[in-house]
């Protein structure tokens, strides 16, 4: 991850230092961020939100989504966030949390559920029915949230569980994708290596460096990949460079060059012929449209 595009720690969110910086609710009584989420950012929580009522725009890895009540928003640290616009009378309930926190005693990895994917749907519509369990079980969590207690952070992690188990079903009925956690060798394969992607993309582009890590051989993690997910092992890697190379030229204050060498790219040639080939048009081009 770059320093051009800032990570907001949990512990930010919160008021107080004594706040839990491994889960955090926020609801209609909470006060407003102070952070500038309406700029691009990312996160190291993962969030499930319910909007009650009002209105906002969310733009997730460049997508724009407009939220109205009964909106769910299913959010991970892989993905680039920005919020341009939240009208004043916007009110929602929020749980952030992060792997370690919901990973603590059960090993449950939140990377498992599809609707937390890089490329996944990050705003989908709930039936009204939906959006009512949805509510309950968040204002559960809420409550427990105030509520000091010496099992509190136990109780929370079981109401989170529960909620991640809610949500995939909903999301998979809509997206038809499986609702299965993953289990096959491939899968797993393939869910590590673009758990890895995530992370290391702007720095390691050789598969090499990828499939050291997980310990088996280029060729096997290059056929394992497209046959898991249908897409070349090469092209996550290629989508995940563009994607924040199209988010730091939005930024006026970057010029190419230092964009080029934030992706660790030889120069601003070897980036410019890079983005060339992945968008049809330069660097200077792109940036001219926006």
């Amino acid at each position: 991850m770059t320093a051009a595009i800032p990570v907001y720690q949990l512990q930010s969110l919160a008021e107080t230092t004594d706040t839990p910086a491994a889960v955090f609710f926020l609801g209609p009584s909470s006060g407003p961020s102070h952070l500038p989420i309406n700029l691009p950012y990312r996160s190291n929580y993962y969030k499930i939100g319910l909007c009650l009522r009002g209105a906002a725009r969310l733009k997730v890895n460049l997508e724009t989504y407009d939220i109205g009540p009964s909106s769910l928003m299913v959010l991970s640290p892989y993905v680039i966030k920005q919020w341009p616009f939240m009208s004043a009378d916007f009110e929602g309930l929020s749980i952030f949390f992060t792997r370690e926190f919901i990973s603590a005693t059960s090993g449950l990895n939140p990377d498992t559920f599809a609707f937390f994917e890089r490329d996944a749907r990050h705003v989908f519509q709930l039936s009204a029915a939906q959006a009512d369990g949805m509510a309950t079980l968040l204002h559960q969590i809420g409550q427990k949230y105030e509520v000091p207690h010496a099992y509190r952070e136990e109780i929370l992690r079981s109401l989170i569980q529960i909620l991640l188990h809610e949500t995939a079903p909903i999301y998979s009925a809509q997206h038809h994708v499986s609702a299965t956690v993953i289990q096959s060798r491939s899968q797993l394969i393939a869910a590590g290596y673009k758990q890895l992607v995530n992370s290391h993309y702007a720095a390691e582009r050789n598969l090499g460096f990828y499939a050291d890590k997980l310990c088996i051989t280029p060729k096997h993690l290059a056929e394992t990949v497209k046959e898991a997910t249908g897409k070349r092992a090469v092209e996550w890697l290629a989508e995940a460079v563009l994607l924040e190379a199209h988010v730091l030229l939005q930024n006026p204050a970057l010029t190419i060059g230092q964009i080029a060498d934030t992706l660790h790219f030889a120069d601003q040639s070897t980036f410019g012929r890079f983005f060339r080939k992945g968008t049809g048009v330069s660097p200077a081009i792109y940036r001219q449209r926006l």
